[in-house]
């Protein structure tokens, strides 16, 4: 960041006359009522070098610093979501935060005071723990180096855009009230990172939900008498670990001990691990991973088995971590279930199981370095849920641990229903390696995981979690698994829009034909499908309203929601539109709804009304319009955006 790209803040009480007057009282209620997104627009604004656990802390203290001392003028610069908008309150505090984290990134001078911004806070502090955002994903991660890369007003300029959804005027005006000298050489900078804005609302970029490590635990232990005899010991210590021979401490990667109850070590101990017989499956009344045997050829390997619970418990900064939404990353609460211990390909993998949650541990054959822990909930899973859990992806391609009773595994692409599946070899309930769905470009195929038992067939879709995703088909309430020929053709025109739902913690995908609709050129009949996904955590279910011509090979996605009754099994009731364009060039807005919809009604950029659960009617190219049904209990839906 270039020092002279900020100037020095002007004088509060330098503002026009038309600006409005803002006390302490009205400040504060606009930083209580929107504190969570301030302390993000400071987070992604400060210098990424200062660390994950100092951005945090500075953050905060940013934000809790931009009360006003008494009454001020603010000019209005508005925000334009979420009810802020002519908020002169929430319009100080913003450019308090943006100013001072400006002002952090500033490089300290030899000959002048250092600005508080640029010092560690001295609040809020947390005494023995590093606090920071939960991890994202891999375009988080890139987003996060191209911020890194800019300048300070540059990357306040990228925030304002994406996260406070500011024109470039109001960003400019900002920009200028919080001291920045070339306001247009931030703007130009900012063209050039690629606009990706609805990454700004990740996890990732979240200061206020935060995980917890521990510090320098060993030295906290000691008495502040015994420092010098302290810091000897763990050096002696550091030194027998890195000796020859033993190529990694018993551990592994995982970090300090925190615990020693009595539980938590009976959690930690290799010899206390569950272990199920093999026949335990074929007379129990469950089938779930409860019953799952321990397989693997490293099942009998103590120092493994200890590497992975120790790093469950506790991992190591080094660890990379990930959890499905909704599951708790902590260690176990007793001695796990352990389902697998063996190699697969160029890795070492630990499975274990614990009621809640699935856990796999990775690491490279020959160290520690890069080991891998991976969280999924499975709570409440059922037989076919509970049919395989993930081994390892390598070159796009995946490799599953299935169920003992599965005998059968095959690998089908969803998109071609007429062609046959290829078989996997089993061997020890481990799969031969598949290759995974499209993870970017043009969708030409998309792989899915054929699992036959005693009780049938069955779908399951690699979604990029631990346990992959069933899929099913039919009106919810009713649903089936996609097995037959005729759920193969329903999912067929459908199967790209699996892509959606990646990284969500999906349990299951329904895809239910609600609708039927001629098309006014007398072209065919077009179809409405609802495809939903419902979760583990058993909220954030995604619902897809897609609408697909006859002969098209793709369906169109007409509608979406999240956090949604439609298109379950306690609303089953769905409603949506399009616009279609005919053959002839005529333009036509087609909605339909599900049974039971006894009026469609148009409002806004296109009026109608029809009788029935159909509506078809000429309309304008670009028109956008409200839809309202009647069902016939009386009871009115609203149509998914």
């Amino acid at each position: 960041m270039q020092s002279q790209d900020v100037a020095p803040p002007p004088a509060p009480a330098s503002g026009s006359a038309s600006d409005p007057v803002v006390d302490v009282e009205q400040a504060e209620a606009a930083l209580v009522e929107h504190y969570p997104r301030l302390v993000r627009l400071a987070y992604l604004v400060l210098p990424p070098g200062l660390g994950r656990n100092r951005r945090v802390l500075t953050a905060h203290a940013l934000t809790q610093r931009a009360l006003p001392r008494g009454r001020t003028t603010t000019p209005v610069i508005p925000a334009q979501q979420d009810g802020r908008e002519g908020d002169p309150g929430y319009a100080f505090v913003r450019l308090q935060v943006v100013r001072t984290a400006l002002e952090a990134g500033l490089p300290l001078r030899r000959k002048a005071w250092p600005k508080r911004s640029q010092l560690p806070p001295l609040l809020p502090q947390v005494w023995g723990l590093r606090l920071f955002p939960r991890s994202g994903g891999a375009n988080e991660l890139a987003l996060d180096q191209r911020l890194a890369g800019l300048t300070g007003p540059a990357r306040a300029a990228y925030v304002l855009r994406g996260l406070e959804k500011l024109p470039d005027s109001d960003v400019r005006a900002l920009l200028t009230a919080a001291g920045v000298t070339d306001v247009d050489a931030a703007l130009d900078e900012a063209d050039s990172a690629q606009a990706e804005y609805a990454l700004l609302d990740s996890p990732e970029f979240d200061p206020c939900s935060l995980q917890a490590r521990p510090t320098d635990l060993m030295r906290r232990r000691q008495h502040m008498k015994a420092a010098l005899a302290a810091a000897a010991a763990v050096a002696v210590c550091g030194a027998l670990l890195g000796m020859p021979g033993d190529g990694w401490g018993p551990d592994g990667a995982a970090a300090p001990p925190y615990a020693q109850n009595p539980a938590a070590r009976a959690a930690l101990d290799p010899a206390l691990l569950l272990k199920v017989p093999a026949a335990a499956w074929e007379s129990s009344a469950r089938t779930d991973f409860s019953v799952w045997p321990a397989r693997g050829d490293l099942t009998g390997d103590s120092a493994l088995l200890r590497r992975a619970l120790a790093v469950w418990a506790r991992p190591g900064e080094a660890v990379q971590v990930s959890a499905t939404p909704g599951t708790p990353s902590g260690g176990p609460s007793g001695p796990p279930q352990l389902l697998y211990a063996g190699t697969v390909d160029n890795a070492r993998v630990v499975i274990l199981y614990d009621g809640l949650r699935v856990v796999r541990y990775a690491e490279p054959r020959d160290n520690t370095k890069g080991a891998a822990l991976d969280f999924a909930r499975v709570d409440g899973a059922g037989r076919a849920e509970a049919s395989a859990v993930v081994l390892g992806r390598a070159d796009g391609n995946v490799r599953y641990l299935t169920a003992p009773w599965v005998t059968k595994a095959a690998d089908r692409d969803l998109l071609k229903p007429g062609s046959d599946a290829t078989d996997l070899a089993l061997t020890g309930g481990t799969t031969a390696p598949m290759a995974g769905p499209a993870q970017s470009g043009p969708c030409t195929s998309w792989n899915v995981l054929q699992l036959t038992d005693a009780s049938g067939t069955r779908l399951l879709t690699d979604l990029g979690e631990l346990v992959p995703a069933r899929l099913t088909t039919g009106r919810p309430g009713s649903v089936k698994d996609a097995s037959g020929a005729d759920a193969l053709r329903a999912w067929a025109p459908y199967a790209c829009s699996l892509g959606a739902m990646r990284s969500a913690g999906v349990r299951s995908v329904n895809a239910w034909a609600y609708a039927a609709q001629p098309l006014p050129d007398a072209s065919g009949t077009a179809s409405w499908v609802c495809t939903r996904a419902e979760t583990w955590q058993g909220g954030g279910e995604r619902v897809l309203a897609q609408f697909h011509t006859p002969g098209g090979p793709y369906g169109a996605v007409a509608a979406k929601a999240e956090n949604v009754p439609a298109c379950g099994a306690k609303d089953p009731q769905v409603l949506a539109g399009v616009l279609w364009k005919s053959g002839a060039g005529s333009w036509y807005l087609l909605a339909a709804g599900s049974r039971g919809t006894s009026s469609i009604n148009a409002s806004g950029g296109v009026r109608a009304t029809a009788n029935g659960h159909l509506l078809a009617v000429k309309a304008k190219q670009g028109a956008q319009a409200e839809l309202k049904g009647t069902l016939e209990d009386g009871r009115t839906v609203s149509g998914l955006r």
